[in-house]
């Protein structure tokens, strides 16, 4: 079966959905399927993959002008399956990484702490252009009857579509997100890496650490702010407790570096900036937390449970879904619960509470649950429905 993955860019650098996209070709091709990555931008030299619009310049391509060049492709190329992560009405599998337009628009109006702010991105909404033109694409493809299957990432991201667009059942197909789950640290580069986060921050071994890991590169989006405010809220309550908080990311740290200083709590942060790969300062931490806004499925909570780390996250992210509440991490009712994020946060503040979710994870099989070779099979078991449907 010859299958073509449509992406806007195939640079794995950008991460989150590049990043999803190639590890699932990948995965797929294990699958004994004959796979394409059919991207607007990206490495030509790449294997597998077919770049349409190089010749066009800018770093992104229109929705309709990559549209039209994609119709005259596969008028010319044969595939069994298009699954596009863009809401182009001729492909047989939506699959939006981003969740639905209509809920990634809410959700991002409702992370910013400014009622004011909130009121003119509501007002403002209208204006990207870009974004519009997508969810203007989306809200047809659910329309037409004879539109694609959405493969939704997530429990919380089928609901989007049912209460935006009421699309129909079977329609409608929820495919859990999924990482790679046999990368590993590098040992010697991790505890270099603990030693020199242990000298920055003054502290040592024998005041026995224990760090919590937040990686976002929106850092609103993510929670950074009710991160702090509960960290320092977490040092408050108990003195005698050490959380220190490692945020990775390429977002702009001034504003949170001097919310930190504000409150008092900068000893406990330190910021990393941007790393290429987070397997290494993963495997030194002790637990993960993101207290998101909206994600349609972290790859990070997950990637973190792969490395059986406990996890605290929000009912905004889809990836809670794949752990139970209490027993492999904490779930969050809203990002804005500093008192429940630090009391979470005080609970995983203790090495026996972080082994027992750490075994619990391992126990429960949690990495077969998440890996993307699971994706694969099911989006296999997808593909030749599909096919099957259309010859009859």
């Amino acid at each position: 079966m010859k299958v073509a993955l449509v992406i806007e860019r195939a640079y794995p650098q950008l991460g989150g959905a590049e990043t999803s996209v190639l590890e699932l070709a990948a995965a797929l091709r294990s699958a004994d399927l004959d796979v394409d990555i059919v991207a607007a931008k990206g490495d030509p030299r790449a294997k597998h993959t077919r770049i349409l619009c190089s010749n066009i310049s800018g770093r992104r391509t229109s929705f309709s002008r990559f549209s039209n060049v994609l119709k005259d492709f596969f008028s010319q190329n044969h595939y069994d399956i298009i699954h596009s992560v863009l809401p182009f009405s001729f492909a047989d599998v939506y699959q939006p990484r981003g969740g639905s337009y209509p809920e990634a628009i809410a959700r991002n109006t409702a992370s910013y702490p400014n009622r004011c702010t909130r009121f003119y991105k509501k007002l403002t909404a209208c204006v990207n252009w870009r974004r519009n033109s997508l969810a203007k694409a989306e809200r047809s493809l659910c329309e037409d009857f004879s539109g694609p299957i959405v493969a939704a990432l997530s429990d919380y991201v089928a609901k989007q579509f049912k209460t935006a667009y009421n699309l129909p059942d079977e329609r409608l197909i929820v495919i859990r997100n999924g990482v790679l789950t046999h990368k590993t640290a590098d040992l010697m580069k991790k505890q270099r890496l603990c030693s020199q986060i242990m000298a920055k921050l003054g502290i040592k071994e024998s005041d026995q650490p224990v760090f919590f890991l937040f990686v976002a590169n929106n850092f609103r989006l993510k929670g950074l702010e009710m991160l702090i405010r509960a960290m320092q809220m977490t040092a408050a309550r108990n003195p005698e407790l050490s959380p220190f908080l490692i945020v990775v990311g390429s977002g702009n740290i001034n504003p949170y570096r001097r919310l930190a200083q504000r409150l008092d709590t900068e000893r406990r942060v330190i910021f990393m900036g941007h790393l290429g790969d987070i397997k290494n300062i993963l495997g030194m931490s002790h637990a993960a937390v993101l207290p998101t806004f909206y994600d349609p499925c972290s790859r990070f909570i997950l990637e973190a449970l792969a490395a059986d780390k406990p996890v605290i996250t929000t009912k905004f992210n889809g990836a809670s879904e794949m752990f139970v509440n209490n027993r492999h991490g904490r779930i969050i009712d809203i990002p804005e619960n500093i008192p429940a994020l630090a009391e979470a946060i005080g609970h995983f503040t203790d090495f026996q509470t972080i082994n027992k979710a750490a075994t619990a994870i391992v126990q429960d099989n949690i990495r077969e649950q998440i890996s993307v070779s699971r994706v694969a099979k099911e989006l296999k078991i997808l593909y030749q429905s599909i096919v099957e449907r259309r010859s009859k």
